[in-house]
């Protein structure tokens, strides 16, 4: 198959120059990035949570940008077909390629050559989500990120869509990480009570980064989508602009997000921030929490544990609570005069900002002790669970561990056996990889 597309959105109108900038970029080292994130997005609804399996799957697809008196047409060469109908693209497909073109070549262009200073990425963070227009300050402040494993069972899978369906009738609007399971099913919900409530304009933003979206490709009901360079300015959009996050049953990358979220909030400076986080998940995956509670007992501490609620089995109480805890989020940033859309004065640490690019030794040399700050321990132990994500569905992790072998973590002998025996409860329930895949340990777990 051979075909040639408009770009959609704000891509449709370009300068010259604007043209002659993605033209160079789509020549450079920057274009395997922007093909493999374009067959990706064409690949939604894959069956395979493997980013290489993705790329080898279709060797021969090419995507080019050719020149037009208007602007630009997207030339596809050997695309899959499954994303067209009757030799015409699916639509919300064709609005994800043009969001690859604007995140990856255009945004590229601005952002080539970021610094470490704090504020400075805050500012890229922003930016980025304002040219997708995703921040809108004229819309009502009701956005709910949520949380969890693309690779749940089918009891947890409709538990998610009925949680996104209380919300949805509540008037939220969703986020997710874009992908398949606990990232689809609220969306899917809230679809339903969108619809219910006549609410025509239902907001559904996946948030993603280069190096996962092939092995999480947007599922069919984002409406909005937007790359971020990477996981950390990923995380920091989730954060910025939600008004409360849902944390659904998952594996290592929602251990990571939490880790995350608990590290940031654990600085002393964000103590009065108001960011209601609620664990939730159906009676069945009850021990799934007590696991995860008690590894954030163990090595984060009572502060930690404070900071969110735990809910089983009951998703009108989840959306209630958010509702009733929205105020005080909005009360908060009226009385300190943050925005309602993007939480400007939550201090995130460098620490939880800079890239971390997990290899043998980078992670082998994370320092995973009770001798340092709380928020530093969370950042490390956030750095690990970002490792072992790599290495079980990224394709530079995977690579890097078929040739080195399995990553090392090291540490404090209590948090190792905790660690240790967190994964293994992961394992055991499937959580590391899509259900009926045999899942191999890319990780050692070495206690000091």
């Amino acid at each position: 198959m051979h075909t040639q597309l408009d770009p959609v959105g704000n891509m449709k109108l370009l300068s010259p120059m604007e043209v002659n900038k993605l033209q160079q970029s789509a020549t450079s080292d920057l274009y395997k990035l922007y093909r493999n994130c374009s067959l990706a997005v064409l690949n939604a609804g894959s069956h395979t949570d493997n980013a290489e399996e993705i790329y080898q799957l279709s060797p021969d697809f090419q995507i080019k940008i050719l020149r037009r008196e208007r602007g630009i047409k997207l030339d596809l060469q050997n695309p899959p077909e499954h994303a067209f109908v009757d030799g015409t693209i699916i639509k919300g497909i064709q609005e994800h390629l043009s969001a690859v073109l604007r995140d990856i070549l255009f945004t590229n262009t601005k952002y080539n050559n970021i610094s470490d200073d704090s504020s400075e990425i805050t500012h890229v963070t922003f930016d980025i989500l304002r040219n997708a227009n995703v921040i809108k300050p004229e819309t009502d402040p009701n956005l709910i990120t949520c949380w969890g494993g693309h690779s749940i069972n089918q009891i947890e899978y409709k538990y998610t869509k009925e949680v996104g369906y209380q919300l949805g009738l509540r008037g939220f609007n969703i986020c997710t990480g874009c992908g398949p399971g606990a990232m689809k099913g609220p969306m899917k919900g809230a679809t339903i009570s969108h619809a219910k409530q006549r609410n025509n304009f239902g907001r559904y933003i996946g948030l993603t980064e280069p190096s996962i979206i092939a092995a999480e490709p947007p599922n069919p009901i984002v409406n909005e989508l937007v790359i971020m360079p990477d996981i950390e300015k990923r995380l920091e959009a989730f954060v910025r602009i939600s008004h409360g996050i849902i944390i659904f049953p998952g594996g290592a990358g929602t251990s990571e997000e939490l880790l995350y979220l608990l590290g940031i909030m654990l600085n002393t400076k964000n103590q009065a921030q108001k960011l209601p986080i609620i664990l939730t998940g159906p009676v069945e995956s009850k021990a799934y929490f007590e696991e995860i509670d008690a590894f954030i007992g163990a090595t984060l501490g009572e502060k930690a544990q404070s900071l969110y609620e735990i809910i089983i089995g009951d998703s009108e109480k989840v959306a209630k609570t958010l509702k009733v805890k929205l105020e005080d989020v909005l009360t908060y940033r009226r009385e300190i005069g943050d925005s309602y859309h993007f939480n400007w004065s939550l201090v995130i640490e460098p620490d939880f900002q800079r890239p971390f690019e997990p290899d043998h030794e980078s992670m082998a040399n994370q320092n995973i002790s009770f001798d340092q700050e709380t928020s530093t321990l969370a950042a490390n132990l956030r750095r690990i669970f970002s490792g072992i994500v790599a290495g079980n569905v990224k394709a530079s992790g995977i690579k890097e561990v078929r040739e080195k072998g399995p990553f090392d973590i090291k540490g404090d002998p209590k948090i190792m056996a905790l660690m240790d025996k967190l994964l293994k409860s992961f394992v055991e329930q499937e959580r590391m990889k899509l259900p009926g895949t045999k899942y191999q340990p890319c990780y050692r777990v070495i206690g000091e």
